[in-house]
């Protein structure tokens, strides 16, 4: 199971141990040596300096205001629960229930965890290699990340004098390690599609994805 979380993340680590620790929640054990809490700190404060020194590099001429608010847009914890989300990192997560997966603070300790753990197995330049490797995509002229789906569609409806889409869960499939979720978004006369996702959430975005595109809707407006 970590082989398979160890491509994922397109780094081996050489003690195992920290893997596994990085992707522990405290619902498994309130040992500190075993759940992701320290960890967690650690890759908190690599995961700064990491996209500080690429902002600073890909932005020579901005002041340090405009940096600021680039830095607090990359490493909130729905930007990082985003990328976890993305590369699949939260179906390895161990926890007592599957919902707690699903909970952005979660996602987030964990992302910064994986982070913490490289830092210890390899040392900081490959840890900062491996955050810029993955944030360097969400850097963009925008000082905050593009809105998901999921809010893009509820403005939408809202803008419209529609009612708020609602989410239901259709069906689900797979093992508890590897699970797929099918969701539904409706809104009230105006239509609905499904989505699939490892998780709730990403089943949900895809959703939401799917039925602006059957509304025409691109970056908020009609096209």
């Amino acid at each position: 199971m970590m082989d398979k979380l160890e491509q994922i993340l397109g780094y081996s680590f050489k003690n195992k141990h920290l893997l596994e620790q990085a992707v522990t929640h405290t619902s498994i054990t309130g040992d500190l040596a075993q759940n992701y809490e320290r960890l967690e700190f650690l890759g908190d404060r690599v995961l700064g300096v990491s996209v500080a020194l690429l902002l600073y590099k890909m932005f020579p001429t901005e002041p340090e205001g405009n940096l600021s608010q680039r830095l607090m847009a990359l490493v909130c914890k729905e930007t990082v629960a985003e990328i976890v989300i993305e590369l699949g990192i939260d179906a390895y997560i161990r926890s007592e229930g599957i919902d707690i997966r699903h909970n952005d603070n979660v996602l987030c300790d964990v992302g910064e965890a994986i982070i913490g753990a490289i830092f210890l197995d390899a040392g900081s330049e490959v840890a900062i290699e491996f955050v810029q490797r993955h944030w360097r995509g969400l850097i963009n002229t925008h000082t905050r990340p593009p809105k998901d789906a999921k809010t893009s569609l509820q403005e939408f409806a809202h803008g419209n004098g529609w009612q708020t889409p609602t989410y239901v869960e259709v069906s689900r499939e797979g093992s508890e390690h590897n699970p797929q979720f099918f969701m539904k978004v409706l809104i009230e006369g105006h239509g609905e599609a499904v989505g699939q996702g490892h998780n709730k959430k990403m089943a949900e975005q895809y959703a939401a994805k799917k039925l602006l595109h059957e509304l025409g809707v691109q970056n908020g407006s009609k096209r």
